[in-house]
């Protein structure tokens, strides 16, 4: 068991505890199901992310201090999305030739991790900003033409909505930047 956290579910979940896991599936796994469904994927799909999260964050709990901000099912369904996309990016780039490129499994765990603390601070950081601010990134970040957000937010040129974007995205690198969590991802 870890000696570093003192989340009561983490805990319970390094200890095996069936009840604690049961209850977790039951409470998040249909969520989890239904994000995935949502987004190109099939029963297959979700119970191998759903696993795949568990998996992760057990062995983080065992090796490094886990800090939540959240509950721990959004923790864990934060961590589900971030491999639910990671893995349609990498159908997108699937390499059919096994021979030309080899993970070892140990480092891309690793590297999977921190990728997925990095996308936790990102998403905690976001909900600090403004509801304008975080409608509008996420708007952009998914690559909302400028004149439909123009529309949208009832922005009088392109160049105001520049602005406004630029002015929240420097906002939230703030807030990133700021959390002492930052420096050691």
């Amino acid at each position: 068991m870890s000696k570093n956290t003192n989340h009561p579910q983490i805990i319970a979940l390094l200890n095996g505890d069936e009840k604690i896991i049961k209850l977790i599936y039951k409470t998040l796994y249909p969520k989890v199901k239904s994000f995935i469904y949502k987004n190109k994927g099939n029963s297959l799909d979700a119970e191998e992310i759903f696993h795949k999260a568990l998996y992760q964050l057990i062995v983080k709990a065992k090796i490094k201090t886990i800090q939540i901000n959240t509950t721990l099912e959004a923790y864990l369904f934060t961590i589900c999305k971030y491999l639910w996309y990671q893995e349609l990016n990498n159908r997108k780039k699937e390499v059919r030739n096994d021979s030309i490129f080899e993970l070892k499994s140990e480092d891309f765990q690793a590297e999977q991790i921190l990728q997925q603390e990095r996308w936790l601070l990102f998403e905690e950081k976001i909900l600090e900003l403004s509801e304008n601010c975080q409608d509008l990134l996420q708007a952009y970040f998914k690559k909302v033409p400028y004149n439909k957000i123009i529309k949208k937010f009832d922005y009088a040129t392109k160049n105001v909505a520049f602005q406004r974007i630029f002015k929240c995205k420097k906002k939230l690198t703030d807030l990133i930047k700021s959390d002492s969590r930052f420096k050691k991802l």
